[in-house]
């Protein structure tokens, strides 16, 4: 039996959120994954927000690790677009993001105006073209793009070639969204896939519903989402980006060694999705 080809894997920034960007590179390259996602932008007001955008030091030492261990970025957070928000705002983070070598940029959609929503992505994709960025817009249920079906209808209506959707396990089952749906979605609107694993049982009010997404998931293979099914209606090329926050595990066990842990686990969750006779 074998796997068509190996995937590339991403050690997501919330995963090990508790690290510094150069410190999540090295973990990265330590734990034996090909890229990081590094958070540029604090999520939310109670995050550190470390000082990279811009020439400064901590940027200066998230190269030089990224040269040394030969890590690659592969995505960048977190974009949001509120009703208020002043995309150029947002350049320096796109020119910090183009410098550490990102290809996607997250973004979530915190506006109730649709059509502002798609008019914002649309100048938000024609920022970030010419750094070879695309802005990639992440459903999220308690988010105004709840679920995929939202997020096609704002990117199919961006009209921007440079954008697409990424899908998180978690969020895809939680907005109760069909793996029919997600292979009727067009090929191109994907870059690579989030990865995690949760409760088969979904939350029944919004604080659970957070505090699982930002705190309390589980490690692929050992929850109840459809790890398999999601995989297999995507395209097989994507690189996975490991994102397992659990608030728990990290009070007692190091950040690379469940880096490691969640690498080895999603490796065996790849090998069952596609091994063939």
């Amino acid at each position: 039996m074998t796997q068509p080809q190996p995937r590339a894997l991403s050690l997501s920034a919330l995963t090990v959120l508790e690290l510094s960007p150069p410190q999540m590179v090295q973990c990265a390259a330590d734990a034996g994954y090909d890229y990081v996602g590094l958070r540029l932008l604090p999520a939310t007001d109670h995050e550190v927000r470390h000082e990279i955008i811009g020439d400064t030091p901590l940027r200066r030492e998230t190269l030089a690790v990224l040269k040394d261990t030969g890590v690659r970025v592969l995505d960048v957070e977190i974009l949001r677009l509120k009703p208020d928000t002043d995309l150029n705002s947002y350049k320096p983070m796109l020119e910090t993001a183009a410098e550490l070598g990102a290809r996607y940029v997250l973004v979530a959609g915190n506006d109730p105006d649709e059509k502002r929503t798609i008019d914002r992505l649309g100048q938000l994709c024609d920022l970030a073209a010419p750094l070879g960025l695309a802005p990639s817009l992440e459903p999220m249920p308690w988010t105004d793009v709840k679920d995929i079906t939202a997020g096609e209808r704002i990117v199919k209506a961006s009209g921007r070639t440079n954008t697409g959707l990424i899908i998180d396990p978690i969020h895809f089952d939680r907005a109760r969204s069909s793996l029919e749906a997600l292979r009727a979605l067009p090929r191109e609107y994907f870059g690579y896939v989030q990865f995690c694993d949760a409760p088969a049982e979904r939350p029944t009010d919004l604080d659970t519903l957070l505090f699982q997404a930002r705190c309390d998931r589980m490690i692929p293979g050992e929850g109840g989402l459809d790890l398999v099914g999601i995989l297999r209606a995507l395209p097989d090329h994507l690189p996975v980006s490991v994102e397992v926050p659990t608030e728990q595990w990290a009070k007692t066990t190091r950040a690379v060694d469940r880096a490691r842990r969640l690498r080895e686990a999603t490796l065996v969750v790849l090998e069952t999705a596609f091994v063939t006779a």
